[in-house]
């Protein structure tokens, strides 16, 4: 059985309004539809929280805002991605071994996740640091989440016996 965990406790862009609010909320929607054990739900609300973050990341003109928000939205992907495999798995039954659907669909999971940590993670190897403390921290509870989901993912893939 897998149990897919939400996103970090006290992540949230809590001062903030708009389109960011917008994609706050989105994601905690998704946790919500995890936690009542919807994951077609679940997957549609993290694909608009990530559609939102890559609306973000196209008007922002600051390198690292853009690039938080570029990961932000790898990440969100790779939620989805995840959801959509385990949606997919019920809906074939749930026996072990996955069809090839579902572990593509996990593949791209990984795929969009290791994306995630490179953009989450550029801002320490370039030396770059986030111009203000709200920035860093969200940078620092995004990389959080990925490196949680990159758990998430891997024991998904050991679960359904994907080669």
């Amino acid at each position: 059985m897998v149990f897919i965990i939400g996103g970090t406790p006290g992540w949230t862009f809590a001062q903030t309004v708009g389109e960011e609010a917008e994609m706050e909320r989105l994601r905690v929607k998704a946790e919500e539809a995890m936690a009542n054990d919807d994951p077609d739900g679940a997957a549609m609300s993290i694909g608009k929280a990530a559609l939102m973050a890559s609306e973000l990341a196209k008007r922002e003109i600051s390198p690292i805002k853009g690039r938080l928000y570029r990961g932000a939205e790898a990440l969100f992907r790779a939620q989805e991605d995840a959801y959509r495999a385990l949606a997919l798995f019920r809906r074939a039954g749930g026996e072990a071994p996955a069809s090839s659907g579902v572990c593509g669909t996990l593949r791209l999971a990984q795929s969009n996740l290791q994306h995630a940590l490179k953009l989450l993670d550029e801002d320490r190897s370039s030396g770059e640091t986030a111009s203000d403390a709200a920035t860093g921290g969200r940078m620092k509870l995004l990389r959080e989440m990925a490196e949680a989901w990159n758990t998430v993912i891997a024991s998904m893939h050991t679960d359904f016996q994907c080669a």
